[in-house]
């Protein structure tokens, strides 16, 4: 059994969740933001969107829930199960990814989770997202080429 997982369907079943006032003010004050420089802009939305997916609590948690539902409505199958994570560009640059399998760790049942990561390999366990980010060398999952 192979489970997929897209972060950017989680980001937005996330951002919808907020409900659509905040979600306007979360707009409007971005682009009032990025109308002085578009750094600013970008920041505040990585300060706000950040609060949300980051800690235990963040996009790690939707992780591990669909990973705990899936593996209780097919427990005959869950040694067999395999997570794939996908589109971790949706992330960026509000949340890093070594943050998710932090928080991840320890929460999947034992079920194996790949995450697809769309970066570079930089030393024995570093990796560098998209070549934009300097690389979080304290990966603890084993890096596959």
């Amino acid at each position: 059994m192979v489970l997929t997982l897209s972060l950017h369907k989680l980001l937005l079943r996330r951002i919808r969740a907020m409900g659509d006032a905040q979600v306007q003010r979360l707009i409007e004050a971005e682009r009032a933001a990025a109308a002085v420089s578009p750094e600013r802009g970008i920041n505040y939305l990585r300060t706000k969107l950040g609060r949300e997916l980051d800690g235990a609590t963040g996009i790690a948690a939707d992780v591990s829930r669909e990973i705990l539902a899936f593996t209780d409505a097919h427990p005959d199958k869950a040694e067999r199960t395999l997570v794939c994570v996908g589109r971790c560009g949706a992330l960026f640059p509000f949340f890093r990814v070594s943050a998710l399998l932090k928080h991840l760790d320890g929460r999947t049942r034992n079920v194996p989770v790949v995450l697809l990561y769309p970066g570079e390999r930089r030393g024995e366990a570093g990796l560098s997202f998209m070549g934009e980010l300097d690389p979080d060398r304290d990966y603890r999952p084993r890096i596959y080429p």
